[in-house]
């Protein structure tokens, strides 16, 4: 799980003026984190501006298109929390999961991120907690199969 969804990829207590700026921190942590080359974020904005990356209970999942694979360094998740919320298309987000995958396995951290959202308590948890060890908790069961 560490090298994964590293301790320091977790950042609660954020603010965002719209969508692009929350995404913007996204890829601004993943290159923080050393885990994408410097195109890549722009990859995440490109993916935005084609499909909604928001999947429910306000969480979104901003990530690169698939071209942008060639940019991964190593798959890394970052979490972002954002309590006052961010408007996403009409939609409130308050959680970013940022995905920098190099191959398939995004679709293993969206299986999992998936079971997380369908309870209702989980999912609250995951919005509002002060605690980076309690989203990393809430967030294991990505990390473990890939």
């Amino acid at each position: 799980m560490a090298e994964v969804l590293p301790a320091e990829g977790i950042r609660l207590g954020l603010t965002a003026t719209d969508k692009w700026d929350a995404i913007g921190q996204c890829g601004a942590v993943l290159l923080e984190l050393d885990a994408v080359e410097a195109g890549y974020p722009e990859t995440m904005l490109a993916r935005e501006k084609s499909v909604s990356t928001f999947i429910g209970e306000g969480v979104a999942i901003p990530h690169g298109t698939d071209e942008s694979r060639a940019l991964v360094k190593q798959t890394t998740l970052a979490v972002l929390q954002f309590p006052s919320g961010v408007d996403w298309d009409g939609q409130t987000v308050t959680i970013c999961v940022a995905i920098a995958a190099k191959g398939d396995e995004h679709v293993t951290v969206l299986s999992a991120l998936a079971q997380i959202l369908m309870d209702p308590a989980q999912a609250e948890r995951l919005r509002t907690s002060s605690s980076p060890d309690e989203v990393r908790g809430l967030l294991e069961s990505i990390g473990k199969d890939l």
